[in-house]
Protein backbone atom coordinates (compact mmCIF):
# COMPACT_ATOMS: atom_id res chain seq x y z
CA UNK A 1 0.00 0.00 0.00
CA UNK A 2 1.50 3.51 -1.35
CA UNK A 3 1.96 5.80 1.79
CA UNK A 4 -0.33 8.78 1.74
CA UNK A 5 1.57 11.95 2.41
CA UNK A 6 5.11 13.21 2.06
CA UNK A 7 6.12 16.92 2.74
CA UNK A 8 7.65 19.57 0.32
CA UNK A 9 9.48 22.93 1.88
CA UNK A 10 9.01 24.75 -1.55
CA UNK A 11 8.98 28.14 -2.72
CA UNK A 12 5.84 30.34 -2.67
CA UNK A 13 6.43 30.78 -6.47
CA UNK A 14 3.21 29.59 -7.85
CA UNK A 15 5.13 27.96 -10.93
CA UNK A 16 6.94 25.58 -8.72
CA UNK A 17 3.71 23.56 -6.78
CA UNK A 18 1.99 21.74 -9.53
CA UNK A 19 5.64 19.94 -10.48
CA UNK A 20 6.06 19.12 -7.13
CA UNK A 21 3.22 18.08 -6.18
CA UNK A 22 3.34 15.98 -9.15
CA UNK A 23 7.07 14.93 -9.34
CA UNK A 24 6.32 13.16 -5.60
CA UNK A 25 3.03 11.96 -6.35
CA UNK A 26 4.71 9.93 -8.99
CA UNK A 27 7.93 9.16 -7.58
CA UNK A 28 7.39 8.71 -4.03
CA UNK A 29 3.89 7.19 -4.13
CA UNK A 30 2.16 9.16 -2.40
CA UNK A 31 -1.23 10.75 -2.69
CA UNK A 32 -0.95 14.02 -0.52
CA UNK A 33 1.83 16.49 -0.12
CA UNK A 34 1.76 18.59 2.55
CA UNK A 35 3.37 22.00 1.30
CA UNK A 36 4.73 24.47 3.44
CA UNK A 37 5.87 27.41 1.28
CA UNK A 38 8.33 30.01 1.86
CA UNK A 39 10.34 32.38 -0.19
CA UNK A 40 13.32 30.92 -1.19
CA UNK A 41 13.57 28.36 1.39
CA UNK A 42 17.03 26.54 0.59
CA UNK A 43 18.87 29.89 1.19
CA UNK A 44 17.09 30.19 4.36
CA UNK A 45 18.18 26.78 5.60
CA UNK A 46 21.31 27.62 4.17
CA UNK A 47 22.31 30.29 5.75
CA UNK A 48 20.50 30.23 8.98
CA UNK A 49 20.19 33.75 9.07
CA UNK A 50 16.18 33.89 10.00
CA UNK A 51 16.37 31.58 13.07
CA UNK A 52 12.51 32.30 13.28
CA UNK A 53 11.35 31.22 9.92
CA UNK A 54 13.58 27.92 10.62
CA UNK A 55 11.97 27.09 13.84
CA UNK A 56 8.15 28.04 12.05
CA UNK A 57 9.39 25.28 9.01
CA UNK A 58 10.79 22.98 11.54
CA UNK A 59 6.74 23.38 13.65
CA UNK A 60 5.47 22.70 10.37
CA UNK A 61 7.18 19.81 9.09
CA UNK A 62 6.92 18.54 12.79
CA UNK A 63 2.78 18.38 11.98
CA UNK A 64 2.93 16.46 8.68
CA UNK A 65 5.41 13.52 10.04
CA UNK A 66 3.79 13.16 13.19
CA UNK A 67 0.05 14.02 12.30
CA UNK A 68 0.23 12.70 8.43
CA UNK A 69 2.90 10.18 8.90
CA UNK A 70 4.59 11.88 6.16
CA UNK A 71 7.77 9.86 5.17
CA UNK A 72 9.34 12.11 3.04
CA UNK A 73 10.80 15.44 2.96
CA UNK A 74 11.73 16.94 -0.07
CA UNK A 75 13.50 20.72 -0.30
CA UNK A 76 13.11 22.76 -3.19
CA UNK A 77 14.35 25.19 -5.47
CA UNK A 78 14.09 26.98 -8.56
CA UNK A 79 15.56 28.22 -11.81
CA UNK A 80 14.66 31.94 -11.50
CA UNK A 81 14.14 32.60 -7.84
CA UNK A 82 13.49 35.85 -7.04
CA UNK A 83 14.18 35.38 -3.18
CA UNK A 84 17.11 33.16 -4.33
CA UNK A 85 18.45 34.98 -7.14
CA UNK A 86 21.67 32.62 -7.39
CA UNK A 87 23.07 30.75 -9.67
CA UNK A 88 22.07 27.36 -10.53
CA UNK A 89 25.47 25.89 -9.25
CA UNK A 90 24.76 28.23 -5.93
CA UNK A 91 21.18 27.35 -5.47
CA UNK A 92 22.48 23.65 -5.55
CA UNK A 93 24.81 24.11 -2.92
CA UNK A 94 21.94 25.84 -0.34
CA UNK A 95 19.95 22.62 -1.43
CA UNK A 96 22.38 20.53 -0.22
CA UNK A 97 23.05 22.52 2.78
CA UNK A 98 19.45 22.58 3.40
CA UNK A 99 18.90 19.26 3.78
CA UNK A 100 21.65 18.65 6.12
CA UNK A 101 20.26 21.02 8.33
CA UNK A 102 16.70 19.36 8.19
CA UNK A 103 18.65 16.07 9.10
CA UNK A 104 19.83 17.60 12.31
CA UNK A 105 15.77 17.71 13.10
CA UNK A 106 16.12 14.30 13.63
CA UNK A 107 12.60 12.81 12.11
CA UNK A 108 12.52 9.55 11.10
CA UNK A 109 12.35 10.19 7.25
CA UNK A 110 14.10 10.37 3.86
CA UNK A 111 15.14 13.84 2.23
CA UNK A 112 15.65 14.88 -1.15
CA UNK A 113 16.94 17.49 -2.79
CA UNK A 114 14.72 18.64 -5.55
CA UNK A 115 15.68 21.48 -8.41
CA UNK A 116 13.48 22.81 -11.16
CA UNK A 117 15.13 23.61 -14.14
CA UNK A 118 14.37 26.82 -16.53
CA UNK A 119 11.32 24.44 -17.45
CA UNK A 120 9.92 23.45 -14.12
CA UNK A 121 11.01 19.82 -14.19
CA UNK A 122 12.26 18.18 -11.28
CA UNK A 123 15.00 16.33 -10.71
CA UNK A 124 17.30 15.12 -7.56
CA UNK A 125 20.08 16.42 -6.50
CA UNK A 126 22.96 14.64 -4.51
Amino acid sequence: MAQEFATAINCIDGRAQKPVLEYMQKNFGVEYVDMITEPGPNKILSQAQEIDTIERLNKKVKISVEKHNSQIIAIVAHYDCAANPESEDMQKKDLRNAVKVIASWKFPVNICALWLDENFSPSVIS
